[in-house]
């Protein structure tokens, strides 16, 4: 393969790359001195127009590149652009809630570094190679704690970009360790041969060093108990479109890089989660993690009286969910669970929306800054509504239809043993927990009084605009779930998983 053609399979990524260094060029050379509100729209027009781009060459161009060539560091199939699709759908909608955003005046160096951390995520689930997936993930980490940081004015900023990045190095040497004890099982760094080598040796004990140490490393990005000790700290404090970011597109990547590793790469090492008949391997390591993420995370969350930090428990409890997607190690979960965290990551980033007009008028995301709401941003309400609901599993909305799809392959695994059911009835009980905390907030936009000196809300057309579509994403991905699931059941049988 010439360097044109690796050229041709990694153009989505390096248009986005040169839209940072545009972004960077024209904010830094030409519109220092320009006003912030001027300089935030012309860096997300110009961020948006590359993210276009990039999705316009992915559906013109025909890409496809196999495991084996480029030993595996980017694997291009309909599955990975669908996914990068996703990604790059999310990092627009970042841009654009982001322009009522008033935390800082680098302007340029916030919106390259977005685009940044979604080249890495780009890569990230493009690759079966560990070393790949490895500086991937360190790129798109970089790019976090430096947007986690970015709020110079607030202390909770700088505290919340140090404990996400402590957290984040240590999780960091726990995957290396992990995939560097895999190498030596398997005397290769590629996903599927890794597999192969593996197969029939049974779960030694180095392999199951291997496992619980990947697990570590993953588990500390999609903020699983007991690794979830940084995510209410970082929501909080970090700038609320970097929370959303955080929140949404490094979600995706990181459950589909994680379902894909212990998917391809611990093929044969599943061992069993069924009721009573628990057997060494992944699956069961998984099982609990989920178990230990819905129960604390829904539990925790009702004790909130700060919105941000409600959302960031609300995201450890999501996780658990997502998890069981990965459990069914099948077709169906792996439809599940893409479908499962894109849509969320839409209600979610729609949500922290909404949280950032909220925190910019009032200076804080208390649950009390939220009361009278409707009678003060009514459209802005609706759209919370619809997003609250739908993260409580309300229909018609995609919510719903999220859980449901995700907790029938769960419930389908292993049908002679009943196999997950234990898990999904506890996943149903936790979804009933969750219904109290979303309608608390729902209270307080609907019923609770403003306080006479509540200041007005200081939301633009177009970051309103941006909202109600996010808003009517989630309707629509709701009511008609074939639009993504068609795609996605198509593109998961092209790609063999």
């Amino acid at each position: 393969m010439n360097y044109f053609s690796i050229l041709k399979l990694a153009m989505p990524e390096t248009v986005v790359l040169v839209a940072a260094l545009a972004v960077l060029f024209v904010d830094l050379g030409i519109m220092r001195s320009a006003e912030g509100k001027f300089r935030r729209v012309v860096a997300a027009a110009f961020s948006g127009t590359g993210c276009l781009v990039a999705i316009f060459w992915m559906f013109q161009v025909d890409q496809v590149s196999r495991p084996e060539l480029l030993s595996g560091m980017l694997v291009v199939d309909p599955l990975t652009q669908l996914v990068k699709q996703a990604l790059l759908v999310l990092t627009v909608a970042t841009g654009l809630v982001s322009l009522d955003s008033r935390f800082t005046d680098h302007v340029g160096e916030y919106f390259a570094l977005l685009l940044l951390a979604t080249v890495g995520m780009m890569f990230l689930v493009s690759s079966e190679n560990l070393l790949m997936i490895f500086i991937s993930l360190e790129l798109t980490s970089l790019s976090l704690y430096v947007l986690t940081a970015f709020n110079k004015r607030n202390p909770r900023s700088a505290e919340a970009a140090l404990k996400y990045f402590l957290f984040g190095g240590m999780a960091a040497a726990f995957t290396l360790f992990g995939l560097s004890l895999l190498y030596g099982l398997s005397g290769s760094i590629e996903l599927r041969p890794i597999a192969a080598a593996l197969k029939g040796k049974g779960l030694d004990p180095l392999l199951a060093a291997a496992i619980v140490m990947t697990v570590i490393g993953f588990g500390f990005k999609i903020a699983a108990v007991p690794f979830h000790l940084w995510a209410p700290d970082a929501y909080q404090g970090a700038p609320t479109p970097s929370a959303a970011f955080i929140a949404s597109g490094s979600k995706v990547a990181s459950f589909f890089i994680l379902a894909k590793i212990m998917m391809v790469g611990f093929a044969g090492a599943e061992g069993s989660g069924a009721w009573r008949g628990f057997a060494a391997g992944w699956v069961p390591l998984l099982a609990v993690i989920a178990l230990f993420s819905m129960v604390l995370g829904n539990l925790a969350a009702i004790a909130q009286g700060n919105v941000k930090r409600l959302l960031a428990y609300s995201a450890i409890a999501h996780g658990g969910y997502a998890l069981l997607g990965v459990l069914t190690a099948n077709v169906q979960g792996i439809a599940s669970l893409v479908y499962y965290v894109v849509t969320y990551a839409l209600t979610v980033l729609g949500a922290f929306g909404v949280v950032s007009t909220v925190e910019e008028s009032a200076g804080d995301a208390r649950l009390s800054d939220f009361a009278g709401l409707s009678r003060r941003a009514p459209v802005l309400s609706l759209c919370m509504m619809i997003f609250m609901l739908s993260l409580a599993g309300i229909p018609p909305l995609a919510g719903f239809f999220g859980k449901f799809y995700l907790f029938s392959a769960a419930a389908g695994a292993e049908p002679k043993s009943l196999g997950l059911l234990w898990l999904v009835v506890v996943a149903i009980g936790m979804s009933a927990v969750s219904l109290y905390y979303y309608l608390q907030v729902l209270k307080q936009i609907y019923v609770a009084d403003a306080a006479a000196d509540a200041p007005p809300l200081g939301a633009t057309a177009p970051f309103t605009v941006a909202v109600v579509l996010v808003a009517m994403g989630v309707v629509i991905l709701g009511c008609a779930p074939d639009l993504l699931l068609g795609r996605l059941s198509a593109a998961i049988r092209a790609a063999g998983f």
